[in-house]
């Protein structure tokens, strides 16, 4: 009887081409998911929301406030003009904090984006026919193409 000596390959593995594909591949899709998710497009479109919900709460409060003044807005200690003023308790801003808690819950909302109670980078104007007009100048978002300043009317 002959006995071979054959040596048989058992080595299990990948070759070191075998895993660079396989991380080139991932490191592509990865790639393509961050490119279709965008975090700043999306971080920009969640502060315009909130933008635009404070809007809204604003203007409520203050359309609240005149209803329950017989049409008469007496919360301002300044009177607000026709021209755009900023809402916010410091130096030459309107101070709308006399709308808490009555007609806004918890405090007056500011902008997400550098906003505070001394300027909250909302403004207010109201126009000849008693109309009020609260505006988000920083809803114009670069990352948002075609994003303009947001204003509500009533």
């Amino acid at each position: 009887m002959t006995t071979s000596n054959k040596k048989v390959n058992t080595s299990v593995g990948f070759t070191l081409m075998e895993l660079l594909v396989v991380i080139g591949i991932i490191a592509i899709l990865a790639s393509i998911v961050v490119v279709a998710i965008n975090p700043s497009r999306q971080f920009a479109q969640s502060r315009n929301t909130q933008r635009e919900a404070n809007v809204s709460t604003i203007l409520n409060a203050i359309g609240q406030n005149t209803v329950d003044n017989k049409g008469v807005f007496t919360c301002a200690s300044d009177s607000i003009t026709t021209t755009e003023t900023n809402i916010g308790t410091g130096s030459g801003n309107i101070d709308l904090s006399c709308l808490v808690p009555t007609y806004i819950p918890s405090a007056l909302p500011f902008d997400p984006d550098g906003g505070s109670d001394a300027d909250t980078l909302y403004t207010v104007e109201v126009d000849a026919l008693g109309r009020f007009t609260v505006c988000a100048p920083k809803h114009a978002e670069a990352a948002i193409a075609g994003s303009s300043e947001y204003c509500l009317t009533r």
